[in-house]
């Protein structure tokens, strides 16, 4: 009864926004109220601030310094009302912005949360801050070794502190990305720490290299990759070169028009490569693909 009251009385000042956090700006907080509690969590293990950016980072002759761009340590967490509080793991679902973006832009431009709360998975969503408002795949902490668990354990930490989880064992992880996103995520693979537990990870026109450390993970791992890709954007080439390798090595994808593709691919496919027309930031927002790509995953969904 006791531990009972203490989850309510959490969820109330999680809600509320009075612990652990930078509260979130309150249109976004009041825009998703009714589904969940949006905060803003100042991290230690955040990608950011990391040395590499101490001086900033300068990108076609002009400098973008740490003031402004790497200096926010906030990681967005969006905890739904209706997850299924389960003793023994919990899911987690990342998502990392492209360039010249924040928390803020991404949430409002590119429906990251109303998808995922539509696909009604059992899971809580991390928004990291990466490179803010610029044009920077640099992945600060999460590139180092284990960074990647050092960020969600502290997250878990927190709102198992708050007595929103029951436990701290983290078993099933989904990685999403957009763009420049590819570079952080590709580390995460090869030593984010978290590696056996990526059951799924998806590039969203966002395959611009590092794809030695993308089949690593195919060829150690078992775990579903979706790319999807767009004529324009830079990441074709790339991602019908990943294809012809694939084929030389025998192993076994499916690669469709985004128009063409169903649910049930989508389910029973390991690798998927999404040909579409779409512009480069439509890809993850115009046909909701990030709710299509999660309501076909195996994490469990939370029954209406």
């Amino acid at each position: 009864m006791q531990s009972k009251i203490y989850r309510i009385i959490g969820a109330i000042l999680l809600g509320a926004g009075l612990i652990f956090s930078q509260n979130a700006p309150a249109d976004l907080a009041k825009k998703y109220i009714k589904s969940g509690s949006l905060l803003y969590f100042p991290l230690k293990n955040a990608p950011f601030p990391h040395p590499d950016r101490e001086n900033g980072y300068v990108y076609k002759d002009k400098t973008y310094p740490k003031l402004d761009h790497y200096d926010d340590n906030k990681v967005a967490v969006f905890y739904p009302h209706e997850f299924q509080m389960n003793k023994k793991s919990v899911n987690v679902i990342v998502y990392f912005h492209g360039w010249y973006n924040n928390l803020d832009s991404i949430i409002r431009t590119f429906g990251i949360i109303d998808q995922f709360v539509k696909a009604r998975k059992d899971a809580i969503l991390i928004i990291p801050q990466g490179p803010k408002n610029a044009p920077d795949s640099f992945g600060g902490k999460l590139e180092g070794q284990n960074g990647f668990k050092y960020m969600v354990d502290e997250v878990i930490d927190i709102l198992y502190n708050l007595t929103l989880l029951e436990t701290r064992n983290v078993e099933n992880i989904i990685i999403a990305g957009h763009s420049g996103a590819y570079r952080v995520i590709s580390f995460i693979l090869l030593r984010g720490g978290y590696t056996d537990r990526i059951r799924e990870v998806y590039l969203f026109d966002a395959l611009y290299g590092q794809t030695e450390k993308y089949t690593w993970w195919i060829d150690h791992y078992q775990g579903k990759l979706i790319d999807i890709y767009t004529p324009d954007g830079g990441t074709k080439a790339e991602s019908e070169n990943l294809m012809t390798d694939l084929t030389a090595w025998q192993i076994p994808y499916l690669s469709v028009i985004e128009s063409e593709l169903t649910p049930d691919q989508l389910r029973t496919n390991r690798l998927v490569f999404i040909s579409s027309e779409q512009e480069h930031n439509e890809v993850v927002f115009k046909t909701e693909n990030l709710w299509r790509f999660l309501e076909a995953s195996p994490l469990k969904t939370i029954p209406r």
